[in-house]
């Protein structure tokens, strides 16, 4: 029970960082990144509990992947992840960051509340 109860507070959290989280000029929005990556939260979260990476994760990363073409956009969704990341507590950032290179992703950015996004090409 305490684990579902914390599972919807984290996916409150995320809510409300996404829409205050800050932004470049991108055509990708950032509920549009949340949404490709909560089904990873869990999972980055619990890993220590066991069990795969879900499918939804897999999609997720590689939907976030093709829609961040441009730098506008991969700004955009290093901002949203930054900013979503930083309010929610135990995320293993080592096991993170691994997920793209699991899926044959390249995510120019480190997923991390300290990110300079800015820097991004």
């Amino acid at each position: 029970m305490a684990s579902s109860m914390s599972l919807k507070l984290a996916c409150v959290l995320v809510l409300c960082l996404a829409v205050a989280a800050p932004q470049a000029q991108g055509t990708i929005t950032c509920g549009q990144v949340v949404s490709s990556l909560a089904h990873c939260i869990v999972y980055v979260r619990n890993h220590c509990a066991g069990g795969g990476v879900p499918a939804t994760c897999c999609n997720g990363i590689k939907y976030l992947s093709t829609a961040s073409q441009s730098t506008p956009d991969r700004q955009s969704a290093c901002n949203c992840i930054k900013g979503v990341v930083a309010g929610i507590p135990g995320i293993n950032y080592g096991l993170t960051n691994k997920l793209p290179g699991m899926y044959g992703v390249n995510i120019l950015y480190k997923i991390s509340p300290s990110s300079d996004c800015k820097s991004i090409k």
